[in-house]
């Protein structure tokens, strides 16, 4: 489980493809510096732009990660290059404080960025959803963009708005924001959970 508050900006060191499948070096150095080896170790999981993967072979800030087809096509992270910033969250751990939402880390679908517009020190970002997870968002709900919680400012159809204070455009990939942009989307558990539940009664 991850809460959505990004706890540092790494970058892809390596992206090779192997049989099908996507092998990812990501270097972590900012992030193995803040969290305790533990959490660094292999079988352990890291969030990378929202995606839950394992990590494998951790050395000097670094670890590698095995991507699978299913996961390839349901994420950006087919789209990573060497070079590429993306945010970092680890596991969450008992005691830890939820600054944000729970997120599972299994991605949903792919968003676009459909505007960027500056109101006053912020950010407006507006977003279309795959038609498929439009009813899964609300208003002053919680949804999950790249591995960091938001809340939802307004819907209309199959978009929705957000806003971007100083410190999360900050802190992290969202600074390089522009149209067009695809973005990795987990939308909230508990309307996915109400909507399994629903269908069941019908």
């Amino acid at each position: 489980m991850f809460t959505g508050i990004i706890q540092s900006v790494g970058r892809v060191a390596a992206a090779e493809s192997r049989g099908g499948d996507l092998h990812l070096v990501i270097d972590a150095r900012e992030l193995a510096a803040r969290i305790t080896a533990e959490r660094f170790a292999v079988g352990e999981s890291i969030a990378v732009n929202g995606v839950c993967l394992t990590v494998l072979d951790p050395s000097n800030g670094h670890f590698s990660a095995d991507v699978s087809r299913e996961t390839l096509s349901l994420t950006t992270t087919g789209q990573l290059r060497a070079g590429d910033p993306v945010n970092l969250e680890p596991a969450l751990r008992a005691g830890d404080p939820l600054g944000g939402h729970l997120m599972s880390g299994h991605i949903d679908g792919i968003a676009q960025v459909l505007s960027v517009q500056h109101d006053a020190r912020s950010l407006r970002v507006e977003v279309q959803l795959p038609e498929a997870l439009a009813r899964f968002v609300a208003p002053k709900g919680s949804i999950g963009l790249d591995g960091v919680s938001l809340t939802v400012n307004a819907v209309e159809g199959s978009r929705f708005g957000v806003n971007l204070i100083p410190h999360t455009v900050a802190a992290t990939t969202f600074g390089s924001l522009r149209v067009g942009s695809s973005l990795n989307v987990e939308v909230d558990q508990m309307a996915r959970y109400l909507e399994r539940l629903l269908a069941l009664r019908c």
